[in-house]
């Protein structure tokens, strides 16, 4: 499966970019373990950020980055086959999980859940 996962990126940082980092390495920690069981991981800010860049983003929630930043997710869900929720206050990764429900894709909560299914596949 391809999946997007969901967590806490800019929420609860104050657009502090040292807390915003962090919160990017914690989404990331999980891709190596759902790539090695078979699945490609996506995250939004892989793709966002040098969109952003590029539309001369300054900083978190200036014109550019609104364009880019919630719409990459929105789009990359119309090709993902589910989402990854982890834990955290974040308005964003709660946007990702209703537009895959709506759109009736798997939404788990925690790795292990999808670890699990290399062994029934």
């Amino acid at each position: 499966m391809m999946i997007l996962i969901a967590d806490p990126y800019r929420s609860g940082t104050n657009d502090d970019p040292v807390l915003m980092e962090q919160n990017l390495r914690k989404l990331e920690a999980v891709s190596l373990p759902l790539f090695r069981s078979g699945h490609i991981p996506l995250i939004g800010e892989w793709v966002a950020m040098p969109l952003m860049r590029e539309a001369g983003s300054k900083k978190p929630g200036d014109a550019a980055y609104n364009e880019i930043a919630y719409p990459v997710a929105d789009r990359l869900l119309t090709k993902c086959d589910a989402v990854l929720r982890l834990p955290g206050a974040s308005t964003g990764a709660d946007q990702d999980v209703k537009l895959a429900t709506e759109r009736g894709l798997k939404v788990f909560y925690q790795l292990e859940e999808i670890l699990k299914l290399k062994d029934i596949i």
